[in-house]
């Protein structure tokens, strides 16, 4: 799909912006509703236009009642809408929990299968500017608890609108995290409408040294780490994990069984991450094929602080993947090739903002 004719560089925000208009045409049913969908920030761009285009029938704002209106798109898509919620902040769907896990999740099982909630959930985690702790938490883990809902997190372009496309199609409750410093991150996307899997990892950056699987915006850390390695011989193989539910892991066990070693990078905290399920199901399928004991990567098990000047460190890095993949495989550079890695996966400027060397296509 990525070779086809028709393809041109878009930001993951302009992407979802596409896939999100797409569907629109392609389904009167596609609804989309939240807080400053219309505004003129248009959540980080991803709404633009759409009103203008659809009318205010099908693209309008909410009040700040996140349960009560959950509760109307849950009946909406019993009554064969197929809405598509935004949440500006994944804190903000805490406030929508009752109706998110009490029904959505489980219409479909306590009616045998006689009712779908085609319900898609778009929800932004992310760091920055003194967002503090009601403002930055990545909460994919709660929700992949859920049996019934599908948690997907797309790291690139290409699949913020393929999977998109595709979560608005299912007949399932999705949860579709993206990480705000994605947003203008480009990648080629198809001008064409496409699906990508809801359950399905990719490989990313070939390897036979280490098994990265990271999660979300981790992919981009994980890939400045692994190119820069990849110059002095040391191949790291990065998995973007893409879903936290269904968990893919099929793929990951494959490359363990090349590798050996594996570490894996999520967004959230690291107690009762989706990070730690991984590696246990790994390790119940793969442990034979271990060398080293896996390792997880991930936030600290405390809010994040207000203060960006506080927040400093607080977020794992390229420079703390390369480390644990040295650490983990016992990779031999010299200093002066030591010193030439850290130079170029180090962050540059200011820490709460986006890495000026993330770039696409991945």
């Amino acid at each position: 799909m990525r070779s086809e004719q028709g393809v041109r560089e878009l930001t993951y925000a302009q992407a979802i912006q596409e896939g999100l208009s797409q569907a629109m045409e392609a389904d009167p049913r596609v609804i989309v509703i939240g807080e400053g969908v219309p505004d003129p920030k248009a959540i980080f761009a991803t709404t633009a236009g759409l009103r203008d285009k659809f009318g205010a029938q099908r693209v309008f704002d909410m009040p700040l009642s996140e349960n009560g209106m959950t509760g109307v798109c849950v009946g909406a898509a019993m009554c064969g809408m197929r809405p598509v919620m935004v949440h500006q902040r994944i804190d903000f769907a805490m406030l929508a929990m009752d109706q998110l896990v009490n029904n959505a999740a489980k219409w479909h099982y306590m009616f045998d299968g006689l009712a779908n909630i085609p319900l898609v959930v778009r929800v932004i985690v992310g760091r920055g500017w003194g967002q503090g702790p009601q403002h930055s938490q990545s909460l994919q883990a709660i929700f992949a608890h859920i049996p019934g809902f599908k948690v997907i997190l797309p790291a690139t372009a290409y699949d913020a609108k393929g999977m998109l496309i595709s979560a608005i199609e299912d007949n399932n409750p999705v949860i579709f995290i993206e990480h705000r410093w994605l947003h203008n991150i480009k990648d080629a996307v198809p001008v064409a409408c496409y699906r990508a899997p809801l359950d399905k990892a990719r490989v990313v950056h070939e390897g036979d040294k280490i098994t990265v699987a990271a999660f979300s915006y981790m992919v981009m850390e994980a890939l400045l780490a692994a190119r820069a390695l990849a110059k002095h011989g040391i191949h790291v193989e990065v998995i973007d994990m893409r879903s936290a539910r269904p968990l893919d892991v099929d793929t990951v066990s494959q490359s363990v069984r090349k590798t050996g070693h594996l570490l894996v990078l999520d967004t959230a905290w690291t107690s009762g991450s989706i990070a730690g399920e991984l590696i246990t199901r790994v390790v119940e399928r793969e442990f034979g094929a271990l060398r080293k004991a896996p390792v997880r990567m991930a936030s600290p098990d405390y809010p994040v602080p207000t203060s960006h000047y506080m927040a400093e460190g607080y977020y794992p890095d390229a420079v703390q993947i390369y480390e644990a993949i040295v650490a983990l495989t016992a990779a031999a550079l010299t200093p002066e090739k030591h010193g030439s890695v850290l130079a170029s996966i180090r962050h540059t400027g200011p820490h709460d903002v986006p890495n000026a060397k993330f770039t696409g296509p991945f």
